[in-house]
């Protein structure tokens, strides 16, 4: 029969069981508390904001250098050109304004690039007649002249009253530079208009240009243009 044989069997266990439950279970020990990490000094923080700022500014200085190789290519790219396959452009200034008007300051750029900016410093502008500007290669296409004029008035007998003026001439030219030539652009500063003209109106610009063959003396002239 089933039920004794199961009495038998509870009989027979029990006393293990109730001798497991009579065992005494060793306390938990608490883990030994870990060290706190030691709280930084001022001078600490303050060291370790120099070294953040640092490490900023390099990145910076690392930005601009990046950025001003950029800046260099796009100039190359706009006024440099191939050696071998690009043109070149010889830029001159020229002065033919009468002694009514001194040449106080020149600024000329090339493509929106400054090339030469000159202040007059004891005549050492306004008496050179004639100087070049820039020489240099470019690539093939258009190329625009940008020019500033600053003259100062300088009167006497009946024009005394021009002593202190200043008379401020702005002008831009595009001229073409073809692969394989030479593009020679004079500016000219000059009196238009001749003496029926009143002196303020007289300043003005005009450009002469030529073409020459690199490698030879050749060349062909274009008409002056005139521009204010």
């Amino acid at each position: 029969m089933r039920t004794p044989c199961l009495a038998a069997l509870l009989l027979a266990v029990l006393p293990s069981l109730v001798a497991a439950q009579a065992q005494p279970t060793a306390p938990a020990t608490d883990a030994p508390p870990s060290p706190s990490a030691p709280s930084q000094t001022a001078e600490e923080q303050n060291e370790l904001k120099v070294r953040s700022l640092e490490e900023r500014v390099t990145d910076l200085k690392e930005k601009i250098f990046r950025t001003k190789n950029r800046l260099m290519n796009l100039q190359e790219m706009v006024i440099g050109g191939d050696i071998t396959t690009g043109a070149k452009a010889v830029l001159v200034h020229r002065n033919e304004m009468g002694s009514s008007f001194y040449l106080e300051s020149v600024t000329y750029a090339l493509d929106g690039a400054p090339i030469y900016t000159k202040v007059d410093v004891d005549g050492d502008l306004e008496k050179r007649e004639e100087f070049e500007i820039f020489n240099g290669r470019v690539v093939p296409g258009n190329h625009q002249i940008t020019v500033q004029m600053v003259y100062r008035g300088h009167g006497y007998g009946l024009f005394s009253y021009l002593e202190g003026y200043r008379f401020k001439v702005q002008s831009s030219y595009t001229f073409d530079a073809e692969p394989g030539k030479i593009a020679v652009v004079k500016v000219v500063g000059f009196e238009k208009g001749g003496f029926s003209a009143e002196l303020k109106d007289r300043p003005a610009v005009r450009y002469d240009v030529k073409k020459e063959e690199e490698g030879g003396r050749r060349g062909t002239s274009a008409a002056p243009s005139d521009a204010k």
